[in-house]
């Protein structure tokens, strides 16, 4: 069985926020009074903070299939986030997601990309840029503010982060 673009993307983008934002919610709920400290919390000071971290996995989610159809890499936000704009985001780029369809996606494969940003230059097909570089972006922030949320306390684990798996019926 072949796998098409949207299904290497869209669905997997999906599954890992909805359970983003589900351990977020519980650290927020287990944080109580100290939650407003959470999005400043880094797992090492040459690290991004969990607050950038969250901007990161919307930016190679959503803000990647947006930036595949522009064919150009948008340079990401900083805005600083609370953990109540942390969970609208994800919430946002889960709405944006779902607003994706197979055929949109599957006429990004062989968009040409520019990443040209800080003085290097990158040129990518859109398949490319994808999975390449945007989706191992995603895992790698998204895991990240996981492991920041565990480091502060949060009474999450794996399946937290997992989201809802996509089973058989």
């Amino acid at each position: 069985m072949a796998i098409t673009l949207y299904e290497a993307t869209v669905p997997q983008f999906l599954q890992v926020l909805g359970g983003l934002r589900g351990a977020l919610a519980k650290a927020v709920d287990h944080a109580g009074g100290e939650a407003a400290d959470l999005p400043d919390a880094r797992l090492i000071e040459d690290m991004f903070p969990l607050n950038l971290q969250l901007l990161r996995v919307a930016d190679h989610s959503a803000g990647a299939l947006r930036d595949a159809s522009q064919g150009r890499f948008t340079r990401p936000a900083q805005t600083p986030l609370t953990c109540e704009s942390a969970l609208a985001l994800l919430a946002e780029t889960e709405d944006v997601l779902k607003g994706w369809t197979a055929e949109a996606v599957t006429a990004l494969e062989d968009r040409d990309v520019v990443f040209d940003v800080g003085g290097t230059r990158m040129e990518f097909k859109g398949a490319a840029f994808l999975l390449s570089f945007s989706l191992p972006n995603f895992f790698f922030h998204a895991v990240t503010a996981y492991d920041i949320l565990r480091m502060k306390g949060a009474p999450i684990g794996k399946r937290d982060y997992l989201g809802r798996l996509r089973m058989a019926l």
